[in-house]
């Protein structure tokens, strides 16, 4: 097999993380900083404005595999729930604030972010030799700042996120806009994932050879899919990049 190129997904993959979306801390200070806004939500009713309005989101866009944006979430409640002092707001902080309500949600929720043991050292070496890309169920606004935090960010070009296209995988166009945007056929590609529905399965719809990474996190079964290769560490990636390659 010749390969050219590596696509990974992103948490529980490359990165340990760990997030709470119903924390308290997370909901009094967004509903407080909403206050700053001119927009009056106490914690509990601004947690179940979101959550319905992430739902509805979902469903009207018809997609099997549905997947929402962040930042449109946060710009309906602004919308919907602003006032006369909302809209007398300076124009570019009006039109910055759903991005910042979205960074705001990501860092209070989250409680760990750390690449999982040996992942810098694998992807400095993979690096050298093939192109690296990303392909992570989530959030822009969330996944590149991530990358980067944990100085990991310049080795992926491109990072495909689904909050971008409305769909998460195991969506199999999550996957086609990685291979378009790497030059590459699936054959010469493989992709490294924790998850056997929305990576493993994902990816072998086009044919793509999957590395199965047993973190923990992440369905660690699907009906009828096996993975190409199980890693239980992340350096043990460079023998499975070794096996393949010996495939003819």
């Amino acid at each position: 097999m010749i390969i050219k190129g590596l696509i990974f997904d992103i948490n529980g993959t490359l990165i340990d993380i760990s997030t709470d979306e119903g924390s308290k801390d997370l909901w009094r200070t967004l509903s407080n900083l909403l206050l700053y806004q001119g927009i009056i939500l106490g914690p509990d009713e601004l947690r179940e404005l979101y959550f319905v309005m992430l739902k509805a989101q979902r469903t009207a866009g018809g997609e099997e595999h549905p997947e929402f944006d962040a930042e449109a979430v946060f710009r309906e409640i602004i919308r919907l729930c602003g006032t006369a002092f909302t809209q007398k707001l300076a124009a570019g902080k009006l039109d910055q604030l759903p991005l910042l309500l979205a960074e705001v949600f990501r860092a209070g929720s989250l409680f760990r972010l750390k690449r999982f043991r040996g992942v810098k050292d694998t992807i400095r070496q993979l690096h050298q030799h093939y192109r690296l890309a990303a392909v992570s169920d989530g959030q822009t606004a969330y996944a590149v700042p991530e990358l980067n935090a944990v100085s990991l960010l310049e080795y992926f070009s491109p990072v495909i996120v689904s909050g971008d296209s409305g769909y998460r995988k195991p969506d199999r166009r999550l996957f086609e806009q990685a291979l378009a945007a790497m030059e590459m056929n699936a054959e010469n590609v493989l992709f490294i994932g924790n998850d056997m529905h929305r990576d493993v399965f994902g990816a072998q719809q086009l044919g793509i050879k999957t590395v199965f990474f047993k973190s923990n996190q992440g369905q660690q079964e699907y009906a009828g899919t096996e993975p190409d290769y199980i890693i239980y560490n992340f350096p043990e990636l460079l023998n499975a990049v070794h096996f393949f390659e010996a495939q003819p």
